[in-house]
């Protein structure tokens, strides 16, 4: 009963993560204003379940967790600004080829075997890559699109990589909250080079804006740090790779966004390739509750 209710909640936390790019695209802020006040809505609804924690971190893990959000906020900017030149389905596919930044980059940080299934995962993926695109090589602003969203990736992987060693030692929500003070001013510094700050000011968009962060930000990843706990590794793979279905989906509700049978074909491959490729090596989880870390949106 246990294990059913944690499979249930794992499904609904990626069905809410699964809503970013869909509150990203619905509201009218600028994109990285986007992200910033993503960040900034997260830290202050955070602050009041991690402030008698803070006191106990060491100066040195602060300032790791602190550094590390200049990766996350990368990742942000990225990942926003992908939505003006690619679908909510492909953006999110993307993105979520982290494992094949992190795990490359275990092997030499921190002498992580990488097993065959890894090899053979990147060729599968890199076959399905090849499809999905396919349709988009006479078009340069979905490729610009979903290389902004691959770049992401590799932020988001970086990010996972610097928080590798200081992540058991706090809380998930500790972790989100530092990070996310590290991150505020490079969105800040983003705003003011690529943009102009905004202040959201219709209800629409401030519904938007807390919405992204109560239910990605937030909601998506507590509850899929709960779930992790009490599942397996091989199972949590199977539904966290749902996200981009989820996402494609909400896409064709909300914008008519639709897929064509390559498109289609391609995403299976590359969801394929990514599920190979990560097998017995990693349970990514945000919550880094099994002393590994797993990167979604």
């Amino acid at each position: 009963m246990k294990s059913n209710l944690s499979i249930l909640l794992a499904f609904i936390a990626v069905i809410c993560l699964a809503t970013g790019g869909i509150f990203v695209k619905l509201s009218s802020t600028a994109p990285i204003n986007t992200a910033f006040y993503r960040i900034l809505f997260a830290v202050i609804l955070l602050f009041p379940f991690v402030y008698k924690d803070l006191k106990k971190i060491n100066k040195q893990d602060w300032i790791i967790v602190l550094f590390s959000g200049v990766f996350l906020a990368i990742d942000l900017i990225l990942w926003n600004k992908s939505f003006s030149f690619t679908t909510v389905a492909n953006a999110n596919l993307f993105v979520n080829l982290v494992p094949f930044t992190t795990i490359p980059l275990s092997y030499y940080l921190f002498k992580e075997k990488i097993n065959k299934p890894f090899l053979v995962g990147i060729l599968i993926t890199m076959v399905g890559i090849l499809v999905l695109m396919s349709k988009n090589f006479q078009s340069s602003g979905n490729i610009k699109g979903d290389l902004l969203a691959f770049l992401a990736s590799i932020f988001y992987g970086l990010f996972l990589i610097a928080v590798y060693k200081v992540r058991l030692k706090m809380k998930i929500s500790t972790l989100m909250f530092i990070s996310g003070l590290g991150s505020l001013p490079v969105l800040a510094l983003g705003i003011s080079v690529f943009e102009k700050f905004e202040i959201p000011t219709s209800i629409n968009d401030i519904f938007f804006l807390l919405a992204l962060t109560i239910f990605s930000q937030l909601l998506g990843q507590g509850l899929l740090s709960y779930s992790m706990k009490k599942i397996s590794i091989t199972l949590s793979s199977i539904i966290i790779l749902t996200q981009p279905i989820f996402s494609a989906i909400y896409a064709y509700i909300i914008f008519n966004e639709t897929l064509t049978i390559i498109e289609i074909l391609g995403i299976i491959i590359i969801l394929i390739g990514v599920y190979i490729g990560k097998k017995e090596k990693f349970n990514y989880n945000f919550s880094f509750t099994r002393k590994k870390v797993y990167s979604l949106k």
